[in-house]
């Protein structure tokens, strides 16, 4: 049977990451040019923290607890909530830097008939939860999972159960997206077909996503 749904991680595969949008998080806080040096996947061999955080010795909680702190020092504030930064550097626009990639694919699959859902360890932790208001393409979801309230974090196979428990869809008729690895291989162990989500070429993933829900290649 053919890919009844999308289940799709929010963060880096859907908007872009705050590593790819460090100028206009310093112009946004009012910092010189080049205060954020932390690259992540862009260039982990630079960043410690994120070279931690892949070799799962710290979470990725852990990991923007630390930048959520640093930054709120660089600016005279003592945020102690990721949605504080996020808020701060990304402004009253969060829809301006949703992927262009996310938003024709969804579009590909709300014409094919492919249903959609969000599986998020974080999605108002680290957002807020006013942010989903300043999103309106959120109503196409018809099912979004935060651990947030859950408390049931990927890559535990509770967390993939329950979206699938509320698509009433097997494993095998979804296709999950993200980008952290431990979070594929939490896929893979329930059986549920997916693609890792590579930040830094959104456009390929998103084909491969597309090719694994039998979707003909469109230009992203």
């Amino acid at each position: 049977m053919s890919a009844q749904a999308l289940i799709l991680d929010f963060g880096g595969v859907v908007s872009r990451t705050l590593f790819e949008t460090h100028s206009l998080t310093e112009a946004a806080l009012g910092l010189p040019a080049g205060s954020l040096t932390w690259q992540g996947p862009f260039a982990p061999q630079t960043d410690r923290l994120w070279r931690a955080m892949q070799a799962d010795e710290i979470s990725e909680r852990d990991y923007w607890g630390q930048r959520t702190r640093e930054v709120g020092q660089l600016v005279g504030e003592d945020w102690t909530e990721m949605s504080q930064f996020v808020r701060a550097a990304r402004g009253a626009d969060p829809d301006a830097v949703i992927r262009p990639e996310f938003r024709r694919t969804i579009d590909i699959c709300k014409a094919a008939g492919i249903r959609l859902a969000i599986l998020s360890n974080e999605l108002d932790l680290f957002y807020g939860a006013d942010f989903r208001d300043k999103l309106p393409f959120l109503k196409d979801f018809e099912v979004i999972i935060d651990a947030t309230y859950t408390g049931i974090l990927k890559p535990d196979a509770r967390a993939y159960e329950a979206v699938l428990a509320e698509l009433a869809l097997p494993a095998s008729e979804c296709v999950f997206v993200d980008d952290q690895l431990r979070n594929i291989e939490g896929a893979d162990a329930i059986g549920l077909p997916r693609v890792h989500f590579d930040v830094t070429s959104p456009a390929t993933s998103y084909q491969a996503a597309l090719g694994l829900l039998g979707l003909p290649e469109h230009a992203l």
